[in-house]
């Protein structure tokens, strides 16, 4: 007699294990975020995730693996909402421009995320940081992006400044960045979402 055992889905492990993984991530983004990378240790992120060193690395083996997956996390969650933002907006590009709104209400909703941007970001400027070709290859398609919006949005006369769609496509990210620099400094001053607007009004109308 054969008896045939049929596999359950283990949802409730899948679920678990994604809960853990969180945890691990939401850890990393803090520790990160206040240390850096070179100063944070694999304990230290493991305690603040209220685990043992052992229990971290049985999903991660080691920091370098943990920073790809806090970079991956973020990148994934600023796409999604500048992507819905966009098509809300029409899909247009004054649309992908203003879409980035989203992503500066996210920043000031999620603190832990901008200072771990801010953070990395600035130590990864050394060409020996496991993420200096991950933050040069991203400002590159960042800037890029953006010149080509501007680009379009001059075509059709939606433009009011003087400066070349690639110069204001620099400007543009350097805005970003600098305004989330001061913003960690003194979150009580000003709002990003403000000034960021202000700008946007300034360079078309239309915004």
């Amino acid at each position: 007699m054969t008896t045939t055992v049929r596999a359950t889905p283990p949802r409730r492990s899948y679920a678990k294990s994604a809960a853990i993984r969180q945890k691990i991530l939401d850890a990393c983004i803090e520790e990160f975020g206040q240390v850096g990378f070179y100063g944070a240790t694999m304990k230290d992120i493991a305690a603040r995730a209220g685990m043992s060193h052992t229990g971290l690395l049985h999903h991660f083996q080691n920091k370098e693996s943990l920073l790809v997956a806090v970079l991956e996390y973020r990148d994934e969650r600023s796409t999604a909402l500048t992507r819905a933002a966009a098509e809300r907006l029409g899909n247009t590009p004054e649309g992908a421009v203003r879409s980035m709104l989203e992503a500066v209400v996210a920043n000031e909703l999620e603190p832990g995320l901008a200072a771990l941007h801010a953070s990395l970001s600035a130590e990864a400027t050394s060409s020996a940081h496991p993420a200096h070709e991950y933050f040069k290859t991203r400002y590159r398609m960042f800037r890029g992006y953006y010149e080509q919006r501007f680009i379009e949005m001059a075509a059709e006369g939606l433009l009011n400044t003087s400066m070349t769609p690639r110069a204001l496509a620099f400007t543009f990210v350097a805005i970003l960045d600098g305004l989330e620099i001061q913003w960690l400094y003194d979150k009580e001053e000003f709002r990003m979402e403000d000034v960021f607007e202000e700008f946007l009004s300034s360079i078309s109308p239309s915004q």
